[in-house]
C-alpha cells in the first residue's frame, strides 16, 4: 500500500520507521519542517517527501499525526483530496470531538475514517526521540462508525503488523472516559509533583521514586493542554478523587491515625497487587 503519514513527530515519525521496518508499504510524509522530512528520508523512515497534498489522492490510507485542532483542519480542509473509499485516521489521545466531526467528513466526502489512539509515548517529543520499536506489545485503540468495516481490519492489520501488541474498539466516550486514569491523570500528577518547592533540591534525598513519579513531567504542554481541556468532564472527575485520596493521607497523618492510615496503605497494595496479577 501507499501510506501517507501528515506530521513527523515522536508518534508519526515512530510509525514511519515501524512501517519501513516490517512491511514493504510506500511511506510518503509531510510536515512543516522542511529539515525533518530530509532527516526521515534520509534515514529511510520515509520514501519520499510530499509537496503537494494532491498527492493525498495516490495513498491507500492516511495517518494523521497533528495536535487534535490541527488534525480537524487538516482533515477537512483535504477532504477533496483523499482516495475515494480510502482510509484516513489519526493518532490523538482524545476521541469523542474528533470523531463526532470528522465521521461526517468522511461520510460526506466519499473516505473511510477510523478514530484511533497508539497507546505508547515517551516523555520525550519530535521526530529525533522517534524510534520503529516505540509500539512493540502496546494497546493500538480504534473507535469506528462501525466496527466491522473492511477499513477496520486494515488499520488493525497494520497496527499487529508493526509491533502493537493488540487491538482495542470502543466508542469515542468510552475511550475518552477510560483514558482519563491511566495516560491524563499521571501527567497531571508528575506536573504537580515537581511543581513543589523543594523538588529542585531532591539531589541527595532520593532515589528512583522522584524519578518514577516526576518522569512524565517533562511535557508538551501545547499538546497536553489541548488533550486535558477537550476532555475535561472525566479528567477533572479524576483529579477529584485523587483530591480526595490524598485528603484522606492528611487527615490521617495530621491526626496520628496510624490504624487508620495502615489500613490506607494496605488498601493501596492489595489494589495494586491485584491489577499487576
Amino acid at each position: 500500500m501507499n501510506i501517507a503519514i501528515i506530521g513527523l513527530g515522536l508518534i508519526g515519525g515512530s510509525l514511519a520507521k515501524a512501517i519501513k521496518l516490517h512491511t514493504s508499504h510506500k511511506v510518503y510524509a509531510a510536515d512543516k519542517n522542511s529539515d525533518t522530512l530530509k532527516a526521515a528520508v534520509d534515514c529511510g523512515a520515509a520514501d519520499d517527501a510530499m509537496s503537494d497534498m494532491t498527492q493525498l489522492k495516490c495513498a491507500d490510507i492516511v495517518i494523521v499525526c497533528l495536535y487534535p485542532g490541527d488534525t480537524v483542519e487538516f482533515v477537512r480542509n483535504n477532504a477533496k483530496n483523499f482516495k475515494s473509499n480510502g482510509i484516513v485516521t489519526d493518532t490523538c489521545g482524545i476521541k469523542s470531538q474528533i470523531c463526532s466531526v470528522l465521521n461526517g467528513v468522511a461520510a460526506q466526502n466519499g473516505f473511510n475514517f477510523i478514530g484511533a489512539h497508539p497507546m505508547a509515548g515517551s516523555e520525550k517529543f519530535g521526530f529525533d526521540a522517534s524510534r520503529a520499536d516505540l509500539f512493540d506489545g502496546a494497546s493500538f485503540i480504534v473507535t469506528p462508525v462501525h466496527k466491522s468495516s473492511p477499513a477496520v481490519q486494515v488499520i488493525s492489520d497494520l497496527a499487529l503488523r508493526i509491533g502493537f501488541g493488540k487491538v482495542v474498539t470502543a466508542t469515542p466516550e468510552h475511550h475518552d472516559r477510560m483514558i482519563a486514569l491511566p495516560s491524563q491523570l499521571p501527567h497531571v500528577l508528575a506536573c504537580s509533583y515537581v511543581l513543589d518547592a523543594d523538588a529542585e533540591q531532591h539531589r541527595g534525598f532520593s532515589g528512583g521514586s522522584f524519578r518514577d513519579v516526576s518522569r512524565v513531567a517533562e511535557i508538551n504542554d501545547r499538546l497536553w493542554s489541548e488533550l486535558f481541556i477537550e476532555n475535561s468532564a472525566p479528567l477533572t472527575e479524576k483529579i477529584d478523587g485523587l483530591i480526595n485520596n490524598l485528603s484522606l493521607f492528611k487527615k490521617y497523618i495530621s491526626h496520628g491515625d496510624s490504624e487508620s492510615l495502615r489500613r490506607l496503605l494496605i488498601s493501596a497494595r492489595e489494589k495494586k497487587e491485584s491489577i499487576d496479577k
